[in-house]
């Protein structure tokens, strides 16, 4: 009799010990989260989510009876009939751990798992393990069997930012978790296990795989029959993400989301990328660098799409593969231009009076130990300004500078566009030695292309927190030049690719204009060029920038900016606008 006493007071100050600091359990607490973001594409397609989504509260009688029935199939069969602790899947885990000689196996019931991530943290200490079971016990005490399971439903962690089975269903699937099939059902139920290892936006395969499972143990516990399970496997299919590379797109356009919608609210953020135009430039690129690129010693590539009247990015691809190298070589990557600097050189000269018939020297230049060479061109004595920009003639550049007013006088022609970049103060500026990135390069065409306004880049179009609409501020188009300077820019372009250098940029029927550009060695080649539609006009101008080259300046073999870019440009254009 005295033992049992003093068991029973041992057994008191044990459950003491592990109860003294367990969490408040008068109501389920609120959950805290950190708020959404969702960027949507301009046709509503999901392109990237930030932060904690949550979506509609469900009911258990207003979900498809699948999902709760393969939840309890492959997380916890005895659920309907424990109390909260299930000694019998304990000791099952116990032995199946013991026999491989590691933790193989789990034991916790749904109640305990709820009560882990409704009360506890996530550490593994025998204390924490037994306050579970403590808060599981009054969880079942507290709630009956469905609102359990419900609040489970409602609550559990299913990968990629997605907290309960409506958001996750909407965000893997396109239906919210009243309209699940029986795979779809199996697939958010096998996702406990591990949320960010097998959901399918991180990996398709691993989902499946971990579906095909959960609906191995419905027909064991009698939910589905073989043929139901057979018939699934046949219908499983994950949609494919909007865009494979949109990664990219996404970073930039999110970059600065506190400065410019400040507070905590859930934002949904409608985009200016078109999906159809992203795969597009996607396809395009890598049937390029997988092709003639790859034989010309050609590894990168970065592609921008924006419209020319506001500066909306239409596409953007920073590269070959997003999952492989997520720096942004379209906004990051500072490089030498080359002769896709001189349309500046030639604006500043178009201000000091100069016009588009006006000649030039194009004849041997020596300037101290300088002499800028002009490669396979012969000189014919004098040439219009338009035949220089148009066959990229290096001395009649370097002239057209002197005339221009100097290194400075182009610069700032190129700043006034927005093209922000570090300049040589010398007359190798007119052969493109300063260093841009793509983005602010097209940009900057923008101007030639709609008449003379500076546009900034933009990716975010609309904004909504919960459910009314946001400003979305932006700078407006500004006049940088003369309308016609820039319809002199743009006849000069316009020549660029009829006759010049980019002519493999040219398409029948369409007004197309644009500059190449190379570096020395072969390291960089550019291609950027706007049109508008068949039968030309400025109504619907789209600028595309194209760089092609490798991340380590390895050099390609004689890849132009006249060759692979303005193919590609052609390419895209063709076929994407």
């Amino acid at each position: 009799m005295q033992g049992l006493v003093w068991g029973s007071i041992a057994l008191f100050l044990l459950l003491l010990f592990f109860a003294w600091d367990l969490p408040r359990v008068d109501g389920v607490p609120a959950a805290t989260r950190r708020p959404s973001v969702t960027l949507l594409s301009a046709d509503g397609a999901m392109l990237a989510t930030q932060g904690d989504l949550y979506g509609e509260t469900v009911r258990l009688r207003d979900l498809p009876p699948a999902l709760p029935a393969a939840l309890m199939a492959v997380e916890d069969r005895r659920f309907r009939s424990h109390w909260g602790i299930d000694p019998i899947g304990l000791a099952r885990a116990a032995v199946a751990n013991w026999k491989a000689g590691e933790v193989v196996q789990g034991g916790s019931t749904l109640t305990q798992q709820l009560a882990k991530n409704l009360f506890l943290t996530t550490e593994r200490t025998t204390r924490r393990k037994v306050q579970e079971a403590l808060l599981a016990l009054w969880l079942e005490r507290r709630f009956s069997k469905d609102q359990l399971l419900e609040i489970y439903l409602n609550r559990v962690y299913l990968g990629a930012g997605a907290y309960g089975v409506d958001a996750a269903s909407r965000l893997f699937f396109g239906v919210p978790a009243k309209r699940v099939t029986l795979w779809q059902a199996a697939m958010l139920a096998g996702l406990p296990k591990a949320p960010s290892r097998l959901n399918p936006r991180s990996s398709p395969d691993l989902a499946v795989s971990r579906a095909s499972e959960v609906l191995e143990a419905m027909v064991e516990t009698g939910a589905i029959t073989q043929g139901q399970m057979e018939a699934e496997l046949g219908r499983m299919r994950i949609p494919p993400p909007a865009s494979r590379q949109a990664g990219w797109f996404a970073d930039w356009a999110l970059e600065d989301l506190a400065e410019t919608f400040p507070g905590n609210a859930d934002l949904v953020l409608r985009a200016t990328l078109n999906a159809k135009l992203q795969a597009v430039v996607e396809a395009r690129l890598e049937a390029l660098l997988a092709g003639p690129g790859a034989r010309a010693g050609v590894t990168q590539g970065a592609v921008v799409v924006l419209d020319a009247a506001t500066g909306a990015v239409r596409a953007m691809a920073g590269g070959r593969d997003f999952r492989a190298s997520q720096f942004n070589r379209a906004t990051s990557a500072r490089r030498q231009p080359g002769s896709a600097f001189k349309p500046f050189v030639y604006l500043a000269a178009l201000e000091k009076g100069m016009r588009p018939d006006d000649e030039v020297s194009d004849a041997p230049l020596t300037l101290g130990n300088w002499s800028p060479g002009n490669g396979t061109w012969k000189p014919r004595g004098e040439i219009t300004m338009e035949e220089a920009l148009a066959q990229s003639v290096n001395t009649a550049a370097v002239r057209v500078l002197f005339r221009a007013g100097g290194p400075r006088a182009a610069a700032e022609a190129a700043r006034r566009l927005g093209l922000e970049g570090r300049f040589p103060n010398d007359a190798s500026i007119a052969l493109g030695t300063g260093e841009v990135t793509l983005l602010d390069l097209a940009a900057a065409y923008a101007g030639f292309a709609n008449g003379g306004m500076r546009v900034t880049p933009f990716g975010i179009a609309g904004a909504q927190a919960t459910g009314a609409a946001l400003a979305v501020p932006r700078p407006a188009p500004r006049r940088a030049l003369a309308a016609e300077d820039a319809a002199a820019m743009r006849r000069m372009l316009e020549a660029a690719v009829s006759r010049g250098t980019g002519r493999s940029a040219a398409i029948g029927g369409r007004s197309i204009a644009g500059k190449t550009g190379t570096t020395q060695d072969f390291r960089d080649a550019w291609f950027i060029g706007f049109g508008g539609p068949a039968g030309g006009g400025l109504a619907g101008t789209t600028v595309i920038g194209v760089w092609l080259g490798n991340d380590d300046a390895r050099p390609m073999d004689s890849v132009s900016g006249g060759s692979l870019p303005a193919r590609l440009f052609h390419d895209i254009t063709e076929s994407g606008l």
